[in-house]
This record gives structure tokens, sequence and C-alpha cells, in this order.
């Protein structure tokens, strides 16, 4: 199935950043990164993570909107707090994602040690439950998903999550899941002076899948998306993959950075499986670029959430140093 151009084309609000950093708030004055909503009854809930002490630390938070009102949020503060020191997440949770298994919320989210080491130190995916889906607590001191699973890179340290999980019924009834995250291999030490192949080795990301029947075991890790050294805007890596179910077909929207812009763009892709993904040709597949004429995202759009929202789709998205200008939306025109 040749993907010709993006399936929706995105109109941005003009009250972007519609979540921005506090610079009163003791959680998130230094950014407000990696939005996930979801509708519950009334309701959106907007997880996020919010920084603060310059980003030092990262923690989940929430926002609400009523459905009357969409796009005013009100924050709601800390769902889930840093790790002890040592911790997986001793300095960041980052890149929630929330879905109900049963009676159980289950609220998966990356961490980032103390160690700084760049990418190398997001070395795992945690999960913390809830009855309500407000209040949240870590089912482990440890992380449930590393970045060491797939066959491709064994010895690897760097893992994101925050993507959707698909669902599949099996022809014995049981319900098999599917995660979409991403393997960081890179050193993440991205400096904007160095030649193209060292900026490829500094920030190389692949995004990947894995399967699971209960959402805390997680098996048959698999490679699905790779960087393309012939498409400048995703030539170093390709990372945040948000796949969703349109009838019949897989679409995903995923960040790419390369040496177009140094800095991420959202593009699309379409799969008949969840498997095997069509990009296109060079270029003809970005879905967001940065707009230079709006000073919040005129270098980096990043980290897509899409949610239906009145019969049309509704993207959430980070600006400029992944969420240092807050979080904004676009419609589907």
């Amino acid at each position: 199935m040749p993907l010709l151009k993006p399936s929706i084309t995105w109109l941005r609000d003009p009250g972007n950043p519609i979540l921005a950093p506090d610079p009163a708030s003791e959680i998130d004055n230094c950014s407000c990164m990696n939005p996930f909503v979801i509708r519950v009854d009334d309701e959106y809930r907007l997880f996020y993570s919010g920084g603060s002490d310059k980003r030092t630390y990262q923690r989940i938070c929430l926002a609400t909107s009523t459905i009357d009102d969409p796009l005013c949020f009100e924050r709601r503060g800390v769902v889930l707090d840093i790790g002890l020191p040592g911790s997986f997440n001793s300095r960041w949770c980052v890149l929630p994602y929330v879905k109900r298994f049963g009676s159980k919320w289950h609220l998966y989210y990356s961490g980032m040690d103390d160690q700084r080491r760049g990418l190398p130190s997001f070395r795992g995916i945690g999960l913390a439950l809830s009855n309500d889906g407000l209040h949240f607590e870590p089912l482990s001191i440890e992380p449930i998903i590393t970045g060491d699973q797939t066959p491709d890179f064994p010895h690897n340290k760097g893992i994101a999550g925050g993507g959707l999980i698909l669902e599949d019924t099996l022809p014995d009834g049981r319900v098999l899941y599917r995660m979409y995250y991403t393997i960081t291999n890179g050193t993440g030490n991205l400096d904007l002076s160095l030649p193209d192949d060292l900026k490829r080795t500094a920030h190389e990301k692949h995004c990947a899948v894995c399967h699971s029947f209960d959402g805390i075991e997680w098996f048959d890790h698999r490679i699905i998306l790779s960087p393309r050294l012939e498409v400048p805007n995703e030539d170093i890596g390709v990372a945040a993959p948000y796949v969703w179910r349109d009838g019949s077909t897989c679409r995903m929207l995923y960040c790419g950075i390369g040496t177009r812009w140094y800095y991420y763009s959202i593009s699309e892709a379409v799969s008949a499986d969840g498997y095997i993904w069509d990009r296109g040709n060079a270029g003809e597949n970005i879905a967001l670029a940065p707009n230079e004429a709006a000073a919040w995202e005129s270098q980096s759009v990043a980290y897509p959430c899409v949610i239906d929202d009145g019969g049309k789709k509704r993207l959430f998205y980070c600006g400029n140093d992944n969420g240092g200008t807050g979080i904004g939306t676009a419609a589907e025109l």
C-alpha cells in the first residue's frame, strides 16, 4: 500500500502552546513535554512530563479539561514522582502512556538515571498501577522493559516508550497486546559542529514493538523502523512511534531527526500489519514540520499523540527543546 502523502492535513491551533511551562510552578517551570491524552467520561486527561530545577527533574503530571472546553487544561499536579537515588528513574520520569487493563489502569513511563550518560541513561520502561486512573503507585522499583531485548541490539542500554498499545484477538480468544517504543542506541551527545556521520552516532534511534498477554510481561521484541540515510529529515534517527488503526490499515506518526533540520519533525507511515511500514519517497510523508513563523515551534515538533475529537482527529505535540516551550495541538482539516 504505497503512501503518497500524509493521510491528514493538520491545522495548528492559533492559541498554541496550550500548555506551557509555568515559571511559578515547582513541578513544571522548565518544560511540559510528551503529551498523552485520553478521554474518560466527559473529561480529557492530558498526561505529560513536567520539568523543574533547570530540568534536573522530570515527573509525570496530569492536566484535565472538559469535552465542552477541550483545550482549556487545568493542572492537577504530579501523578508519578521520580524514584530513589540510584534507581533507573532517579532523575526523570517521561513519556507517559496510560491504558486500562480490566479494573486496573496501567501507566507506562520511561526513566532516566543519575549517571548523566546521555541516551544510555534512559535505561528502562517502568509500570505504575491505579484503581482510578488518577493516583498511581509503581509496580516495582525496576523497569519491566529494557533496551537490550531486540536481537538487533542485544547490548543496547537506552530505551524510551510513549507509543500506543494495539490489541489483537487470537483464534483461542486471548488478547495479544502490542506496544510500540524507541531504541535509543546513540550516545545522546548531539554537537551540531560534528560531521554528519558523528551526529548519527550521537543520536541514532530506531522504532520497535513488543508483545504481552497481561500488560506486565513483554516478549518478542522487534525493530520495525530505522533511519533512512537517503532521507535528510530522518537520516539520524526515528523515534516516538504513535500507531493507530484506520479500518484495516495501521497508521503511524513518528519523529524523525536528520541532517535537514538537526531537530525533530513529525512524519507518517502506513502498514497492513503494523510490522512492515511504508514511508513513501524522501520527504513526501512529512506530516508536521517546524514552523519558522511561530517562535515556540520554530526548530522542532515532536512526540505526537492523536485522539478522536468530534469525529475528526486531533494531534498533540511538543515544540522546541522537547517541550521546553510547551505542548501544542493541531486539528484535522
